[in-house]
């Protein structure tokens, strides 16, 4: 029995043997309204009006922790009021499945510590997360409260009426101030420039590398290096750099590779690590007026398509030609790969000893600059929408969760657990920045990343890339320029069929 039903029944007893005592005659007890409490939460119309009344303002009094005094209800019920007030006791977020999920429950068992509102995480795999999420959202269902959703997935969630338009509030709450301008931009903003919010960035992230320090810092293996290559082994700062390195602990007989990188067909992966390259080549997936024609397909993105086929030709290790987070993951953890990269979010399971027997051994670097000096990472990360379909109390008690999450005290927890955190105070703080040791790269690849396409049509263009890339990449059909061309033709067709392109 819930603490809230508890509280109600008691009450109802004690009303009624006041009544009784009056000499009135107790006939509401036979309809049991106790056992409809339940109910409120489904019919809170009643309770509207309270709903709109900020419940924030009862948070203070949740923390007093008045549960040990649930019998007497009527002398400390200011714990359940921010249930109460909207007929809310739960609220349900969907995320992929992933550890800053793990994360968000452990923030979300924290609040319900704090307001008796039960916080559920509900994780779906990346290769299934944005089927789910859009086929829910096409029959406008309630399943969800709030998503913490893609960069990418703006502009279609957006146009298609699934997020809550979050500027007001972000912005009359201070919110919108907390975070870094650029967080606010890739994860909150559509249109860009348009200063119109539909989230509030939540896990911050792009691409970044690991690497076994016990294999760079080796006295003998420095020295081979330094005699066949011609400089200093370290961790690669150009894409050239990073292909000797490859090559060099490529040694199939010892079971060790030079790295081990995204080629997973599903979802995003293979175009995450793919633009790595192309965005620090020089390249990009269109000019400023959309256009991908002799953009997508210029010589500089040619030769970043061929860099990444290369380095999966020579060094990637084996059993990796569909992988993602995970098998990059354990490809390193398990003493096969020298370099991995990754999204910064995995790393945490780097430095656990009790996950990565080379945890001691593990450094951490940028992603490398192209041969024309441009240094670019794919950006990552997501940030928490409401759902607009769910009923107005509903949307108010998410907003309470949001506001308390954001926090600063709030934010520095989330960091500490391992989420990374946009708050702008918590991210320059000497705390954050020595945490762990992959901290300090990832707030310098965090003022140099860029994203995939965000428009309605993203899901079209992304699934082109996809299968063009994995046709040349894994599967070694065609060339790299034909490959591009092909991104290119295609990309064009569906922007003007959209409407992006005259």
């Amino acid at each position: 029995m819930s603490k809230r039903l508890f509280w109600l029944m008691s009450l109802l007893v004690v009303m009624t043997l006041i009544i009784a005592g009056c000499g009135g005659a107790a006939t509401p007890a036979p309809e049991e309204p106790a056992a409809e409490a339940p109910a409120a939460t489904e019919e809170p119309a009643a309770e509207a009006p309270a709903a709109t009344e900020e419940p924030a303002a009862e948070a203070p009094a949740a923390t007093e922790e008045p549960a040990a005094e649930a019998p007497a209800a009527t002398e400390e019920p200011a714990a359940e009021a921010p249930a109460a007030a909207g007929g809310v006791t739960e609220l349900t977020i969907l995320w992929a499945q992933w550890d800053p999920a793990d994360y968000l429950q452990e923030i979300g068992n924290m609040y319900e510590a704090e307001t008796g509102i039960k916080i559920n995480v509900v994780q779906e795999p990346w290769g299934s997360f944005g089927d789910l999420f859009f086929t829910e959202m096409s029959a406008q269902g309630t399943s969800y409260d709030m998503v913490v959703g893609d960069s990418q997935w703006l502009g279609q969630a957006t146009t298609e009426g699934h997020y809550l338009d979050m500027t007001d509030f972000l912005t009359s709450e201070g919110i919108a101030e907390t975070v870094t301008p650029a967080t606010l931009t890739y994860y909150g903003e559509y249109p860009t420039g348009s200063g119109t919010y539909w989230a509030y960035p939540t896990e911050g992230d792009a691409n970044g590398w690991a690497y076994r320090k016990d294999l760079f810092e080796n006295p003998d293996e420095m020295a081979a290096f330094e005699e066949k290559y011609g400089y200093p082994l370290a961790p690669p700062k150009t894409y050239a750099e990073l292909k000797d390195v490859a090559e060099f602990f490529t040694r199939p007989d010892d079971g060790l590779y030079g790295v081990a990188i995204y080629t997973q067909a599903d979802y995003d992966a293979l175009t995450m690590g793919v633009q790595n390259a192309l965005f620090s080549f020089g390249a990009d997936w269109k000019d400023a007026n959309n256009n991908p024609v002799g953009v997508v397909n210029s010589p500089e993105a040619v030769e970043a398509v061929q860099a990444y086929r290369d380095l999966y030709d020579c060094c990637q290790a084996p059993g990796l030609s569909n992988a993602f987070f995970v098998e990059v993951n354990d490809a390193f953890i398990g003493g096969q790969a020298a370099m991995a990269m990754n999204y910064f979010a995995f790393f945490p399971a780097l430095v656990n000893p009790e996950v990565n027997p080379y945890a001691e051994q593990t450094g951490f670097f940028v992603n490398p600059a192209g041969p024309g000096g441009a240094q670019h990472a794919a950006l990552g990360g997501q940030g928490m929408s409401i759902i607009s379909y769910i009923a107005p109390e509903r949307q108010e008690a998410a907003k309470h969760f949001i506001k308390w999450f954001a926090q600063e005290k709030v934010q520095a927890e989330w960091a500490r657990l391992g989420g990374y955190t946009c708050n702008i105070n918590v991210l320059e703080s000497e705390e954050f920045l020595n945490a762990t040791p992959y901290n300090p790269a990832f707030a310098e690849t965090m003022t140099f990343v860029k994203d995939f396409w965000n428009i309605p049509a993203f899901g079209e263009l992304l699934r082109v890339s996809q299968a063009e890339l994995g046709k040349f990449i894994i599967e070694g059909q065609g060339t790299a320029q034909e490959t591009m061309d092909a991104i290119a033709t295609q990309h064009e067709q569906i922007l003007k069929d959209g409407g992006y392109l005259k």
